[in-house]
C-alpha cells in the first residue's frame, strides 16, 4: 500500500467487530484498512448467539442467504434446577419486533468466513493480517499506527515495520486492547469472575442427542449449560467448582467425563475444549480524541445473556453512521462524543444483567441452590427486566430533566411493507438512513421551509404508512407499524440509522421541536442557517 496515504479509518482487530465496521464504512466509500496480528481467522467456536437486532443489521450487509447456512432460529431459553424443574423460560423462538425471530445460533467461524470474504471484495477495504500494533499516536489532523510484521510459524521475525496514517482509528482489538492501553484509559472490573470449560462438538451423523435445545443446568454438583453452535454443532459449558484447579478441567479425559451422561466418543467427535474466565469490565471511557473503543476493547460480560459479540456488533454500527455524517460533512465531530453517552449505560445494564444471571446459574452451594430454587418455583423472582435501549446521548430529552421522552431511545419497529407493488421487507425497499415514519396526515405539510430544509440536510425519507396503501403511503402488510403507533398513541417516529428511534410524536405539531433537538444532538447549525445549505426539500413516499 501507499504509505504516504492518509486512510479515512484505520481498524485495528479482525473478529466480527472489525469485519463488521470494515464492511460497513468499505461500502459507504471511504478508505479503511484493517490490521490484525495473526495471520489467519481463529478456526474454532467462541460466540453461539446473536440477536434480532444483529441479524437485522447483518440483513442490511446482504447477508441474510450466507447466514442460512451457518445458523438456525433459537428455541425456548430454559433453565433447570438439578432436579430437572424449569426455573426460567425465555422465549427466544417468539416473533420479535425486527421481523423473526427473537435470537438464531450460529457457528462463528462460518460467520468469520463469510464476512472476511465480504469485506475482502470490497475495493477500498484493505485486509492485512500478520502485522501487530507497537504504539499509536495522533494530533489535530490525524492518527499515526506503528505496526511490525509478525512471521508465520516456524518463520523468524524479520523486524519489518510499517507506519499508516489515518483520521481516525478504532480498536476492536479484544479484552487486551492495545489501543485501549496506548489511550491509557482506565479499565473498570465489575466484580464477576468464574471459570468454565467450554467444550464444542459435532454430533456424528444419525445421532440425535437427548439434551434440551438450549438450556442452563442449575446444578449445585456442576453448573452446566447445553446450546447449540449452529447447524450441526453442539457447546457444552460447564463451571469449574471451587476445589478443582484450572488443570484439573484441561484434560481430554476430563472433558469425556463431563460429557458422559450426554455424549460419548461413539457419538461425536470433539472440535475443541478450553477454560475460559468470564468477566465483567468496562472502560471508561470510549473516545480519546480520534481514536475509539469497540466490542471488547471497550466492554466485557458474562456469557448468561449471549450478548458479548452481539454488544460489539452494535458498537460497529453505531461508530458508522455517525462516522458517514462527519466525512460527508453534515456533522462535525462533537457527534463523536456522544458514542460513550449512548452505548456505555446500555452496555453496563446489559452486563449488570447478564451478571444477575450468572449469579444464579453459578451456585455450588446445595443449600443456597435449594433457597434459590424455591424462589423461582414459587414465583417469588420477578421477570427480567426489558432489554435496555438509549438513555442519553442522540435521543430526544426533556429539557428540564435530560430524561429520554416517551419512545426515544428504543429500538424501532420493522415488517413486511408493499412499495411500489412489491411486498419486502422496509429495510429492503428504503435501505439506511434517516427515516421519518407516519400515519395518517402528511407530516411534511405543516413544516417550515427551514425545517424541511433539516430533513434534506439529513438525506431523511419521510415514509407515509397505510393500512389500505392509499395513493401516496406503503401499505402496512402485518400491521405492526399500526398497532405499534396505535399502541403508544403516536402520529409519526423519527428513526436514526441504526434502527434506534431518536424521537416521536403524538400530534404532528410536535414535530418541528423534535427536529430543532436533532440539531442540536447532532451538532448541526439551527434550522434557520440549513436553508443556506440545501433548499427546502426531503425525501417523501
Amino acid at each position: 500500500m501507499n504509505e504516504n496515504k492518509i486512510l479515512d479509518v484505520a481498524i485495528v482487530g479482525y473478529g466480527p467487530v472489525g469485519q463488521t465496521l470494515a464492511i460497513l464504512l468499505g461500502r459507504m466509500g471511504y478508505s479503511v484498512a484493517v490490521y490484525e496480528r495473526w495471520q489467519s481467522l481463529y478456526p474454532l467456536p467462541r460466540a453461539v448467539f446473536h440477536d434480532h437486532e444483529i441479524r437485522r443489521v447483518f440483513r442490511m450487509m446482504g447477508l441474510e442467504d450466507e447466514l442460512q447456512k451457518i445458523s438456525q432460529p433459537s428455541a425456548c431459553y430454559q433453565w433447570f434446577n438439578a432436579d430437572w424443574k424449569v426455573l426460567v423460560e425465555i422465549d427466544w423462538s417468539a416473533e420479535s419486533i425486527s421481523d423473526g425471530p427473537f435470537g438464531y445460533l450460529f457457528n462463528q467461524p462460518g460467520l468469520e468466513a463469510i464476512l472476511d470474504r465480504t469485506a475482502k471484495a470490497i475495493g477500498n477495504v484493505e485486509v492485512h493480517q500478520g502485522w501487530e500494533v507497537l504504539a499509536l499516536s495522533q494530533d489535530a489532523q490525524g492518527c499515526e499506527l506503528r505496526m511490525q510484521r509478525t512471521p508465520r510459524e516456524g518463520e523468524a521475525q524479520t523486524g519489518e515495520e510499517r507506519q499508516v496514517r489515518a483520521r481516525y482509528v478504532i480498536g476492536a482489538d479484544g479484552a487486551n486492547s492495545l489501543i485501549r492501553r496506548q489511550c491509557g484509559i482506565d479499565w473498570q472490573d465489575l466484580g464477576f469472575q468464574e471459570d468454565w470449560l467450554v467444550v464444542d462438538l459435532q454430533p456424528k451423523p444419525g445421532i440425535a442427542l437427548d439434551v434440551p435445545d438450549i438450556g442452563q443446568w442449575c446444578n449445585p454438583a456442576r453448573p452446566t449449560t447445553m446450546v447449540p453452535g449452529g447447524p450441526g454443532y453442539r457447546r457444552w459449558e460447564f463451571m469449574r467448582l471451587p476445589h478443582e484447579s484450572m488443570e484439573d478441567l484441561q484434560s481430554t479425559a476430563k472433558v469425556w467425563e463431563l460429557l458422559s451422561p450426554w455424549v460419548t466418543p461413539d457419538t461425536a467427535t470433539l472440535v475443541r475444549h478450553a477454560v475460559y474466565q468470564f468477566r465483567s469490565r468496562i472502560a471508561q471511557t470510549w473516545r480519546h480524541g480520534r481514536v475509539l473503543l469497540a466490542g471488547d476493547a471497550a466492554h466485557l460480560m458474562p456469557p448468561f445473556m449471549g450478548q458479548g459479540m452481539c454488544s460489539g456488533i452494535r458498537d460497529a454500527w453505531n461508530l458508522s453512521w455517525r462516522l458517514d455524517l462527519i466525512f460527508k460533512g453534515l456533522c462535525d465531530d462533537s457527534l463523536l462524543d456522544s458514542y460513550t453517552l449512548e452505548r456505555k449505560p446500555q452496555i453496563r445494564a446489559v452486563i449488570d444483567a447478564s451478571v444477575e444471571m450468572g449469579k444464579v446459574v453459578c451456585v455450588a452451594d446445595p443449600q443456597k441452590a435449594a433457597e434459590r430454587d424455591a424462589a423461582f418455583l414459587a414465583g417469588e423472582v420477578p421477570p427480567l427486566p426489558p432489554f435496555p435501549g438509549l438513555v442519553d446521548g442522540a435521543v430526544f430529552k426533556d429539557p428540564h430533566t435530560g430524561t429520554a421522552v416517551g419512545p426515544a431511545g428504543t429500538l424501532g419497529v420493522h415488517g413486511q411493507i408493499e412499495h411500489e407493488g412489491r411486498n419486502q421487507r422496509f429495510d429492503d425497499a428504503f435501505g439506511r438512513g434517516f427515516h421519518l415514519l407516519s400515519v395518517g396526515d402528511d407530516p411534511l405539510a405543516g413544516l417550515s421551509p427551514a425545517h424541511q430544509a433539516l430533513l434534506e440536510h439529513l438525506q431523511v425519507k419521510s415514509v407515509r404508512l397505510s393500512l389500505d396503501g392509499a395513493p401516496g403511503t406503503c401499505r402496512d402488510l402485518s400491521g405492526k407499524y399500526h398497532r405499534y403507533f396505535a399502541d403508544a398513541g403516536l402520529q409519526a417516529v423519527l428513526v436514526r440509522p441504526d434502527f434506534y428511534l431518536y424521537g416521536a410524536v403524538s400530534d404532528l405539531g410536535e414535530l418541528p421541536q423534535l427536529l430543532d433537538a436533532l440539531a442540536r444532538d447532532l451538532g448541526i447549525a439551527p434550522t434557520e442557517s440549513v436553508t443556506s445549505i440545501h433548499p427546502p426539500l426531503a425525501t417523501q413516499v
